[in-house]
């Protein structure tokens, strides 16, 4: 049997299944990709092939190109890296189970032959040739992260502390709701009290989080302890903040938050890549992935925080993203029990029910599964369009699902509850029923064979061999660099004492002298001397100042073809040296962040300084210097934007190429989309007029067949009772003869008519498949989908416009150094 599966955006999920005769049919399952917008729901018991359904729904989007975010609580999803075109024993070997060979009374490798010809032979039946298996391995980038822990590809959490995007923050219901679930899930991690309403732990730190990303600030954790212990407000509701909180009970929570800090464990939180949605969805070449998130390890506690967490970040990535109606990416979960609870409220329930009711719009389909099905929220699982149901484990567990079906179908017609409590009871393994809103009616079927190898729950140490290879270097000296000013939260600063740095210690100083003189309009400012750094000053040791000269560019970027009009503000620094060229730009740095200079208009008491060169004492210096800072910025910061001629789209200014060819790809999609979804409303009509004609020459045809049967019965009767009569009555047995003759040629005339009726038949039957094979014709010419990789990118580079580059006055900075008695210097301030 010919089996045409792959189609434009559907996902091939197997067949459909006949329980009264306990048979497979021909007919494929083939779940439009666009259904899963509505999002789905996937319930069934260990065993009954929930697992192999589900990663084959991700091998399925993975073809079609569809990125993932995968939440494994289990192990199990990992199973999508054990995928082998060639089907050798030698592929499955390193991964078969010795334990569970002994068992078998085989050998490692006898059983690893066995399964490969299983698997071998499993495929074939369904269709799949190896080939198949290649196009999913090159279709999609498979990744393992285990937040918290090193094992496979760290994950850091720090990026969810800082400040979300603009839309966001003008929503200021989605922005409470972001900081509550953050302050949830942290509270949850330390063991405390999480209820937003009474808890005064949560109230004090939803309020710290939601002021500091108002103003655009992020917060670590050292800063956020900073923060409990001296609060940027006075005062929380309608009380003063000690009557609300004391210093005494705000210590003590800092104390809980820097144990966690201090914690060895909680190191490797900080570890890794950063919670970036659009990362972990992506390639920086722009090729989809499927990021398995691996929380096995953790406990749970640790599991809410995570999940909470990368929750948060699917909104926030969501809410960035263009409307659409064709499905841009997945958010599986393989187990919900206990975060989307009915009556409690975990961290997790209230995004999981925001991303439920909202990504729908934004492309972003949800798939939830669990074994468990009594303790969830079915009144939440109403906003799922599809889903997924198997064998059951108990009575109570089936009830308790039909119940939350016919609540999801209330609404949509008549729900026959005993025919489904029927259904369900007669599943046998590797066997659903599917409701999808979409769809007619339910259907049950029998599930394709996986083209991974499903071996059970993938252990650490076989994820530290599946993620060997792409494991990152150790960050480089730079990536460091910006650990160190997002744990500091002070980067300019960190800037202005890098370029302070290059002058070397040995530099003369004027002992006891005021500062250099400078023009009356210079500013100029002096860092503060940090106790914590500097301290208290040996025998032998001073603090030395250097200057670094700073400025505020204002920047401006037009180009009317790439539709760009765009500012940006920049902040310069580099260190002046008392040698010619006494300022080199190029050598300094230019940073998004403003410099940290507190500290005032006065020196410490007794420092000295690094000399100036002589020019700086001249006033016509310092518009020099700006000109040349003005020259060199323009130079230095063109605006690199990504273009698709074909689809006349260009990146927004900070759009990496890996999201720029992401959103050309969806372009794609949804013109694929549309052009299919075209093909079969102009189709309708005819396909439905030529199916009615089928139906109705296969009631004639019936109806005929059945006059036929029933003059063929008539005419047997009339034949035996001439032959009776003959043997009897002789007057009789001539109008027997003539009524049997009569009949015999009724049923000659019965016949004809079911010719007729079946010539009819077969005509409006090849009228049909006719029109189906146009269909299918027209389907194939619309172009495929091309990778996010293949997709012709071009670079536009945008300068600022020259008459438009702003440069503020100078301002020298004096940073602080402390010079010890044998010339070693430290800095002054905090880095």
């Amino acid at each position: 049997m010919a089996v045409d599966y792959e189609k434009l955006g559907v996902f091939y999920l197997g067949r459909e299944f006949d329980a009264g005769t306990n048979a497979l049919k021909d007919d494929l399952v083939l779940y439009d990709s666009r259904d899963l917008t509505t999002h789905a729901v996937c319930v069934g018991m260990t065993g009954s092939g929930k697992t192999g359904l589900c990663l084959s729904l991700l091998e399925e989007a993975a073809i079609d190109g569809v990125p993932a975010i995968c939440i494994d609580p289990k192990g199990d999803i990992a199973n999508l890296l054990l995928n082998f075109p060639g089907l050798t024993p030698a592929e499955f070997e390193p991964w078969i189970d010795p334990a569970d060979a002994q068992r078998k009374g085989l050998s490692v490798a006898e059983l690893a032959a066995k399964t490969a010809e299983t698997w071998k032979n499993g495929l074939a039946e369904w269709h799949q040739p190896p080939e198949r298996i290649a196009k999913l391995r090159d279709a999609v980038d498979v990744a393992v992260y285990t937040p918290g822990s090193e094992t496979g590809l760290p994950l850091s959490v720090l990026r969810s502390f800082a400040p979300p995007p603009a839309e966001l923050l003008a929503d200021t219901t989605a922005l409470r709701d972001r900081v509550g679930a953050v302050v949830s899930g942290l509270l949850s991690l330390l063991g405390r009290d999480a209820d937003p309403l009474q808890s005064r732990d949560h109230i004090l730190l939803a309020n710290i989080l939601e002021s500091a990303w108002r103003e655009g600030a992020a917060l670590d954790m050292a800063g956020l302890i900073g923060a409990v212990q001296k609060p940027p407000f006075d005062k929380v509701g309608a009380f003063d903040l000690e009557t609300f909180f004391p210093a005494k009970d705000r210590l003590a929570l800092a104390m809980a938050i820097n144990n966690l800090l201090a914690s060895p464990g909680f190191a490797t939180w900080m570890k890794g890549e950063p919670l970036d949605v659009q990362r972990l969805l992506f390639t920086p070449e722009g090729k989809p992935r499927i990021s398995i998130l691996s929380i096995a390890h953790l406990s749970d506690p640790e599991r809410m925080f995570i999940v909470t967490l990368v929750l948060n970040e699917m909104i926030a990535w969501m809410r960035n993203q263009s409307g659409t109606s064709s499905l841009r990416a997945l958010l599986y979960m393989d187990e919900i029990f206990g975060y989307f609870p009915p009556s409690a409220n975990p961290p997790t329930k209230r995004p999981m029910l925001t991303l439920l009711k909202q990504a729908r719009a934004f492309g972003l389909g949800v798939v939830l599964s669990t074994q468990n099905p009594v303790d969830l929220d079915y009144k939440g699982l109403s906003n799922c369009g599809t889903w997924f149901l198997g064998r059951l484990q108990t009575e109570r567990d089936k009830l308790r699902v039909i119940d939350g079906l016919e609540g999801a179908m209330a609404g949509q017609g008549a729900f026959d509850r005993a025919a489904l409590e029927q259904t369900l009871s007669g599943l046998g393994k590797r066997r659903f029923l599917l409701h999808n809103v979409h769809d007619n009616g339910p259907v049950v079927f029998e599930t394709r064979w996986a083209m991974s190898y499903l071996r059970g729950p993938i252990t650490r140490a076989e994820i530290e061999r599946l993620v060997a290879a792409d494991k990152q270097d150790p960050p480089s000296a730079a990536e460091a660099s910006l650990a160190r000013q997002a744990r500091s939260n002070s980067a300019a600063e960190a800037q202005v004492a890098k370029a302070a740095a290059g002058q070397g210690a040995g530099q003369s100083a004027s002992q006891g002298e005021p500062p250099p003189t400078l023009p009356e309009d210079v500013l100029q400012r002096f860092v503060a001397v940090d106790p914590s750094v500097a301290g208290e000053l040996a025998q032998g040791e001073r603090v030395l100042y250097r200057p670094v000269l700073t400025a505020t560019v204002k920047l401006h970027y037009v180009q009317a073809t790439a539709s760009v009009d765009e500012w940006r503000t920049v902040y310069a620094s580099a260190a002046i040296e008392s040698d010619e060229p006494a300022v080199q730009w190029a050598e300094g740095e230019l940073a998004d962040a403003a410099p940290d200079t507190r500290g005032g208009a006065h020196p410490r008491e007794g420092a000295t300084f690094a000399p100036l060169p002589s020019r700086a004492a001249k006033k016509p210096t310092w518009p020099s210097w700006q000109r040349e800072l003005k020259e060199h910025v323009y130079q230095a910061l063109p605006l690199t934007l990504y273009r698709s001629k074909a689809h006349k789209l260009v990146a927004a200014p900070r759009e990496t190429e890996a999201a720029f060819r992401a959103r050309v790809r969806q372009a794609e999609v949804e013109a694929r989309d549309l052009a299919v979804e075209k093909l079969r409303e102009g189709y309708a009509k005819k396909v439905d007029a030529a199916a009615e004609k089928v139906r109705k020459a296969e009631e004639v045809l019936g109806r005929e067949e059945s006059q036929l049967d029933e003059k063929s019965k008539s005419s047997w009767l009339s034949v035996g009772s001439s032959v009776l009569d003959m043997l009897f009555s002789r007057k009789k047995s001539v109008r027997s003869a003539a009524g049997a003759a009569s009949k015999r040629a009724k049923v000659a005339r019965e016949k004809e008519d079911v010719e007729r009726a079946e010539r009819e038949l077969d005509v409006r039957k090849k009228e049909l498949r006719a029109l189906e094979d146009e269909v299918r014709a027209e389907l194939d010419a619309i172009p495929a989908v091309p990778a996010a990789t293949e997709l012709a990118i071009e670079t536009v580079v945008v300068h600022p416009r020259k008459s438009d580059v702003d440069v503020s006055p100078l301002t020298v900075v004096w940073a602080p150094w402390v010079v010890g008695a044998d010339g070693a210097t430290r800095p002054g301030a905090a880095v």
